[in-house]
């Protein structure tokens, strides 16, 4: 589904007519009572308009919606997408429209997207990042943000354990996708960011190794995890864009923050790299 710019009407002028309207109908049931204490049996109509306008007159207010820059809300009227709402203002739309953000009660424990709600309930997600839930919102953030996921060990080439970890820098270009294409695009990034990790650092040993093969050419070369973060962070980029295209984010750059060998065998190759020395 493709992202459309909802046009809708300014909230100013909408928000001083229905103060009107009220102001009318309080107007109107003081006519009718007085016409009625006056015996005046055409009392009753103004009498009812203003009390029943008092009761449903609440209902357009809630088309009423500030958006703030950066910001969006995904709108949709009985089950049908209408549009976005992207550029910062006051606006007015149908009241019976609902924003639709599936994503709204998950902060990634990063970046802008932090929730400083004390209350709030924190959990951690499969992946191991922290996640917090029970927050209101349904505004999707168009700011660009950080996802630091969480160090994950991993086998390189040469089936050694490997503990890394990467922070990602992305955003979202399409709303619509990122609400109607994937179930939650903040959990659905965190799970590709898992995998893209995994199937790079694979293809990789942590030092230069001999007669390993990095880029697919079918030549050995000196490609390694420790000397060659630089591209192994952007084969990661691109490893997770190509899977989040769908869901309208787009991925501004990735980092390794933290290499290192797992805890069971670092002493061991420290050793090794110790001799290794030694002999050169």
């Amino acid at each position: 589904m493709e992202e459309k710019t909802l046009k809708a009407r300014s909230g100013i002028p909408m928000l001083f007519l229905f103060i009107l309207l009220y102001l009318a109908a309080i107007g109107l049931i003081i006519l009718g009572g007085f016409l009625l204490d006056s015996q005046n049996s055409i009392g009753a109509l103004p009498l009812t308009v203003g009390i029943v306008w008092i009761v449903i007159g609440f209902i357009p207010f809630f088309g009423l919606k500030i958006i703030k820059p950066q910001e969006a809300l995904v709108l949709t009227l009985f089950g049908k997408y209408i549009g976005t709402l992207k550029e910062s203002g006051f606006y007015y739309v149908n009241p019976f429209s609902a924003a639709v953000n599936p994503a709204a009660k998950t902060r990634l424990g990063q970046s802008g997207d932090v929730d400083s709600n004390p209350s709030s309930k924190i959990v951690f997600s499969t992946s191991g990042n922290v996640v917090q839930t029970d927050v209101g919102g349904k505004k999707i953030s168009l700011k660009i943000m950080t996802l630091n996921n969480s160090k994950q060990k991993v086998n390189d080439v040469l089936g050694n354990p490997v503990e890394i970890g990467i922070a990602v820098i992305w955003k979202v270009v399409d709303t619509a996708k990122a609400v109607f294409n994937v179930d939650n695009f903040k959990e659905y990034l965190s799970l590709q960011c898992d995998s893209a990790v995994r199937n790079i650092v694979r293809i990789y040993p942590y030092d230069v190794a001999p007669g390993i093969d990095t880029t697919g050419d079918g030549e050995p070369d000196e490609g390694s995890l420790r000397g060659s973060s630089a591209m192994v962070a952007e084969r990661i980029r691109r490893e997770i864009q190509s899977k989040v295209e769908e869901a309208g984010l787009e991925i501004l750059e990735a980092r390794i923050t933290y290499l290192a060998y797992a805890p069971e065998i670092a002493a061991v190759m420290l050793q090794r790299h110790q001799a290794s020395a030694i002999i050169d």
